[in-house]
This record gives structure tokens, C-alpha cells and sequence, in this order.
């Protein structure tokens, strides 16, 4: 942006803005506040979700501390200025801690100085302020704006050496950045993977690994991006996960358990980072087993004792099925990916059988189970029970009188089969071995 600047035919230099115009100036802070923000968000979209987000408290006071400096300096050029300063310095030490470079930064102090001066030259207006006003205002409006952009450059280099410059910082840096989704720009995101000499994949599998586990570097990929310093530690795998990967990375792990998400999109990574993160939970409370292949069992032990409840939690940190593949347990994923609204399921569902007892219910439960899920005969059913056919006709009678015309409607009778399965899962697992 062209700063204005007196011409040589303007042969007197711009003195001082008069102190009263920061009583001009104040009734008019508030609404310039929200018009520079609309114009940054609309320019910089990546702005708009820092507005909105845990640090957006912190970000409004650094704007507004930064228009009232100004003001206040046109009042009292003596005022100080050390929260202002402190402010503007955390914006660039954020900006380096997220792997940003300072240009979206300095193009937003830009729209809020083209911002404040057009609000100046509508007050000009109103109170007949002479253009030579307007040009002094300019200059020290401009020259504001350096301060304000070298104080940040100056948080921002602290941050830099603070973080260090070894690849394992930037690439680390560039992981973090990738997981915060779509609202991350892919210029900026090609900017610092080139800073970290780590090309930017299309495509993208997110490996989740139990908590203490420390792979071997020397057995990873040198293109796989790691973050152990998170309390969820994690991994990013460029494209998808090929047997290549899986032997290295079961190398690299030497036995401790991890899951591999789904393979994504770049901007999706987070997706895939919660589908692992949910497998690894799932196995380490015993749901889903690291083979992916394990025979479903007909019956085990009461499934219906009692409504969905937590599984306890195994640390199972390593064992022999370390490495688990969430595209191997697609069903427990969806169907215990919200274990409250499962337990609503179950709640309404599997109402009508409330008022029995414990026992009654989990044969109720059992043998309506494997009806829905086999659509099989009396005898059928039976088998998979070990009880004899006419023991099914009898309980088939009591669930029909039970749930009436909801095993009839296509909808509901889904929706209940959706409550039972979820339920067996979170009792038994996949095997049908009881869960911990």
C-alpha cells in the first residue's frame, strides 16, 4: 500500500495532530473496533476463527489497546505505551508459535490504518478539517502502523529463537498447523512445509500411539511428522498407509500399541486423527482387538444386565496386536462414536423391557439380538442360543407383546438393532469375549 507522503511542491513539513482531536476521536472507537475487524475477517478468513476462539479475548484487547494508544498519544504524546507494546508482541510471538509467517499480520495493521483513515476523512467532513490536517494525519497514522509492525516482528523473532530452527521444531510446527483443518490457508501451509523441506502431500493417514510410547526415530519414515510432545501423541503419515508403511511403523514401535486412522484429504487430517484416536480407546477397553478379523460370536454372557455403560480403561501400551487400523473396525467406530446419544438409544429403544428383571431382561435382549441381526428361524435362533426352538417361540411372544408395532416399522426396528449391537459391543467386543 502507497503510504501518503507531502509532495516536494508542499514545501511545509506536518506539525503535531492537535490534542483536541482525541476528543473528536473517542466517541468513535467503539464502531471503528467492529469495522476493522469485519474488514480483517473478510480479507484474512484465517482471523476470523482466532476472533472467535480460546485466545479472541487477548486479540480484542491487543486491537482496541492499539487505536486507544493512538488516540491517547494525540492527547498526551508523553502517555505511555508498554501495555500496548506488550500486545503487539505476543501478536507476533503467536503468529511464530503457529507457524505463520508475519504477512497476514502486517496486512491487517494495513486495513486498520486504510480503515481509521477513511473513518478520519468521513469525521474531516463533519467537522470541516483542512486537508493539511488530513495529510499530517496520514503521516502519523502510517508511521503508528510501523511501530506497531516492528514491535511485533520483534515478538515474533524472540519466538523464532525460542522455538529453535532444527527440523524437528518447524515440522512439528507444520503437524500442528495441518490438524487445525480448513480454516487453515494451503498457501500458508505450503510456506512453512517448504520452511521445513517437507512436501505437502494431497493425502494424509493420522496414527494415534498410547501415551508413553516412544517409536524409534531411526525405524520412522523421514517423512512422517511426529508430535510426542502433545499429551495424545501422534503421527502423520504422507498418503496412505501401504504395507511399506505398516512394517516400518510396527518397527518403529517395537510392540506399543498405536492406531492408524483412515486415509484423508490434507485439510481433513484432524478427521482422520479422531477416527485413531477413538480405535485406540476402543482397543484399550477391549472393544476391538489389533486383527481386524476376529470371528463376530453369536451370544456371550448377559449383554442386556444392565444399560450401555464406560468399559474400563486397560493400559495395554503394547501386547501382540500393537498396531490396530481403524479401517478394520468401521462399525464399533460409528456405532460407540457417541456413547451418550447410544445410551439415549438404548433408553428409548430398549424401553419396553425396563420393567423386568435383570435375567429376563438379558435373554429378552440376547434372543432379539440375533433375530435382527440373522432374520432366522425359531430353530436357527435357537441354536446360536443353545436352547430349544419352541424356548424361542415363547420369548419372540413376550417381544411382541413388549415392543408392539415398533418391530414392525423399518425405522424403528433399525434404529433398535442399532441399540442392541452397540450394547454388545460395549459388553463384549467384536469377539464376543467380555470386554474390561
Amino acid at each position: 500500500m502507497t503510504v501518503m507522503r507531502q509532495t516536494p511542491e508542499q514545501t511545509e513539513a506536518p506539525g503535531p495532530i492537535p490534542r483536541e482531536f482525541a476528543a473528536i476521536m473517542r466517541p468513535e472507537l467503539p464502531s471503528l473496533l467492529k469495522e476493522m475487524a469485519a474488514e480483517i475477517v473478510a480479507a484474512i478468513p484465517e482471523y476470523g476463527h482466532l476472533l472467535e476462539g480460546p485466545n479472541s479475548r487477548v486479540i480484542k484487547i491487543g486491537i482496541e489497546q492499539s487505536i486507544a494508544t493512538f488516540v491517547d498519544r494525540v492527547a498526551a504524546p508523553t502517555a505511555t505505551t508498554s501495555l500496548r507494546d506488550d500486545l503487539c508482541r505476543r501478536f507476533g510471538r503467536f503468529e511464530a508459535y503457529e507457524g505463520r509467517s508475519l504477512d497476514n499480520l502486517q496486512a491487517a495493521y494495513r486495513i486498520g490504518c486504510q480503515v481509521a483513515l477513511r473513518r478520519v476523512r468521513t469525521v474531516g467532513r463533519r467537522y470541516n478539517l483542512s486537508a493539511s490536517f488530513m495529510l499530517t494525519f496520514a503521516d502519523a497514522l502510517f508511521a503508528y502502523m510501523g511501530d506497531l509492525a516492528e514491535l511485533s516482528r520483534e515478538g515474533y523473532v524472540q519466538a523464532l529463537a525460542e522455538l529453535g530452527e532444527e527440523p524437528d521444531n518447524r515440522r512439528r510446527r507444520l503437524l500442528r498447523r495441518i490438524l487445525g483443518g480448513t480454516a487453515v490457508a494451503r498457501s500458508a501451509l505450503a510456506e512453512l512445509a517448504e520452511h521445513a523441506a517437507w512436501p505437502l502431500p494431497e493425502e494424509v493417514t493420522m496414527v494415534a500411539v498410547a501415551f508413553g510410547t516412544r517409536p524409534a526415530r531411526t525405524a520412522l519414515d523421514r517423512d512422517v511428522l511426529q508430535d510426542f510432545a502433545d499429551p495424545e501423541p501422534h503421527l502423520l503419515i504422507p498418503g496412505p498407509f501401504t504395507e511399506e508403511r505398516r512394517a516400518s511403523l510396527t518397527a518403529a514401535l517395537g510392540g506399543c500399541r498405536a492406531a492408524v486412522g483412515l486415509t484423508t484429504a490434507l485439510g481433513e487430517a484432524a478427521d482422520s486423527l479422531r477416527w485413531a484416536r477413538h480405535t485406540l480407546a476402543l482397543a484399550s477397553s477391549g472393544v476391538v482387538g489389533g486383527s481386524g478379523a476376529a470371528e463376530r460370536a453369536g451370544v456371550s454372557g448377559s449383554a442386556g444386565a444392565g444399560a450401555i455403560g464406560g468399559s474400563g480403561t486397560v493400559d495395554g501400551a503394547c501386547d501382540d496386536d500393537s498396531l490396530i487400523l481403524s479401517e478394520d473396525h468401521l462399525l464399533p467406530l460409528w456405532l460407540l462414536g457417541d456413547p451418550a446419544l447410544a445410551d439415549q438409544m438404548a433408553r428409548k429403544y430398549l424401553g419396553p423391557l425396563v420393567g423386568l428383571t435383570p435375567a429376563q431382561r438379558t435373554r429378552l435382549i440376547d434372543t432379539l439380538r440375533i433375530w435382527l441381526t440373522t432374520r432366522g428361524t425359531a430353530g436357527q435362533v435357537a441354536d446360536q442360543l443353545g436352547v430349544h426352538p419352541q424356548t424361542v417361540r415363547y420369548r419372540m411372544r413376550i417381544l411382541d407383546r413388549a415392543f408392539g408395532d415398533q418391530l414392525a416399522h423399518p425405522d424403528d426396528r433399525f434404529a433398535t438393532e442399532i441399540a442392541l449391537r452397540a450394547l454388545h459391543l460395549r459388553q463384549y467386543g467384536e469377539d464376543g469375549s467380555p470386554t474390561a
